[in-house]
């Protein structure tokens, strides 16, 4: 088969798997050395679905041992089928990263023959282009589920980022439509990946030179809407593995109905708005210090599909507010929608040297349009409604109405010669794809 056939297959095969980024690695360059993967010399680009389109993201191969439910690469599916060798990734990347189409890799593969036998492919590939052609750019790869312990280490070794696929949230989502694959397998690696970064950390303190271990950290990927999980369900699991894993990012991946089977949901498009509801919670999760059974709890374990999470906390905790502006704690301040993490750190600086006021909170980047109704400014209330849920709910409803992402279907990994020109997107598409508040 021709490489550009097998680019073709395989960089679409690519397109499902979510948990692609490039940043926070800060591997510099070397003498004679080719690529750097600084955090500052890493583009972001997003295709409108808000994937990571600044690595060349391709799959090593989709033949597939595992017939997982869900998968279109699963080992019954009828699909065109490719494999990379070594040397053809390898070659590929130098050649685009020398053409500047990418920044770095992104390295993922379906299970060929075995886990042992994959990683160990993937290892060739790594430790080629960082030794042999000195590359020094961003490189992710996947860590194998099942592999032994000394290939994990190993890969860890040359790759700036890892990532262990949880893919579905539940052991019972597992065996129902993953059952060649268990919750520890996919733990195991993930807990191996921590130890060994931390292990590098506190190396790297005392000898200067000892060598990085996944500099970047590592990242997973949970499908949202394959099973009858609830967002609490998938909420708790993140914040888990927060905890546990010291993960740098959850990736959360709406379902795409490909498949057929009476195990799977009968659904015609993805759950983008509920994928994008769990990125929200997600961010205030990492940034502003909530936990998940505050947002949700078993009585109510799906978020508000008109709401997002932060303005639904609130609703839900009107004894707590309004909140003074003047007097507000940091961290009170992140719990009110439309003051993000900036405008609450410019609240807390600015009300030092000066009482502020209704105009000056709205200079200072707050969205008035929900902040409004769960503060006071001078013990003034500013709300166009009077301090009442079931009001406060409909306004914020009728002021933001959401426009259905379900009809967006029709996914296309991003073509290295495409000729259509980037879109780049506005502000409220930035905010719904990061999750910021």
């Amino acid at each position: 088969m021709e490489l550009m056939e097998k680019l073709r297959i395989l960089s679409d095969a690519a397109k499902y798997d979510v948990s692609c980024s490039s940043s926070g690695s800060n591997r510099k360059n070397t003498n004679n050395g080719l690529g750097n993967s600084h955090a500052s010399g890493i583009c972001h680009s997003f295709t409108p679905d808000g994937r990571c389109i600044s690595l060349l993201k391709i799959l090593l191969t989709n033949y597939c041992i595992y017939d997982c439910t869900y998968c279109i690469n699963r080992l019954s599916n009828d699909v065109e089928r490719a494999a990379f060798t070594p040397e053809e990734v390898i070659d590929l990347t130098i050649n685009f990263y020398k053409r500047n189409y990418i920044e770095g890799l992104f390295l993922s593969s379906a299970v060929f023959k075995n886990p042992n036998y994959t990683m160990e492919l993937l290892i060739k590939i790594l430790k080629t282009l960082r030794l042999q052609y000195k590359f020094n750019g961003y490189i992710h790869v996947k860590a194998i589920p099942g592999a032994d312990d000394y290939l994990i280490k190993e890969a860890g070794l040359y790759a700036d980022r890892m990532s262990v696929n949880i893919e579905l949230p539940s052991s019972q989502g597992l065996k129902l439509l993953a059952p060649q694959k268990s919750k520890e397998s996919i733990l195991k690696p993930m807990s191996l990946i921590n130890k060994e970064i931390i292990t590098s950390s506190q190396n790297h303190k005392i000898f200067k030179k000892a060598p990085l271990f996944v500099p970047g950290g590592q990242s997973t990927q949970l499908i949202v809407g394959a099973t009858a999980d609830t967002d609490y369900n998938i909420l708790k699991l993140s914040e888990g593995l927060y905890n546990k894993f010291s993960l740098k990012r959850v990736y959360y991946s709406a379902y795409v109905p490909i498949n057929t089977n009476k195990n799977l949901p009968t659904i015609k498009h993805p759950p983008l708005v509920r994928e994008n509801r769990l990125y929200q919670a997600d961010w205030l999760l990492r940034f502003y210090g909530f936990k998940a059974d505050e947002l949700l709890n078993e009585q109510t374990p799906n978020f508000h599909e008109q709401l997002d999470p932060k303005t639904n906390y609130a609703l839900n905790n009107l004894d707590c507010f309004p909140y003074e502006i003047n007097t507000a704690s940091y961290e009170e301040l992140l719990r009110v929608p439309g003051i993000g993490v900036r405008s609450a750190k410019r609240i807390v600086i600015t009300r030092k040297v000066h009482f502020l006021n209704f105009e000056d909170i709205r200079k200072l980047g707050v969205v008035m349009k929900r902040a409004q109704y769960f503060i006071t400014c001078k013990g003034k209330y500013y709300g166009d409604v009077g301090f009442d849920k079931d009001k406060i709910e409909d306004k914020l409803i009728n002021k933001t109405p959401i426009k259905s992402l379900s009809t967006i279907n029709n996914y296309e990994q991003l073509s290295l010669f495409t000729s259509l020109p980037m879109v780049l997107p506005e502000k409220d598409k930035v905010s719904a794809l990061i999750g910021e508040l």
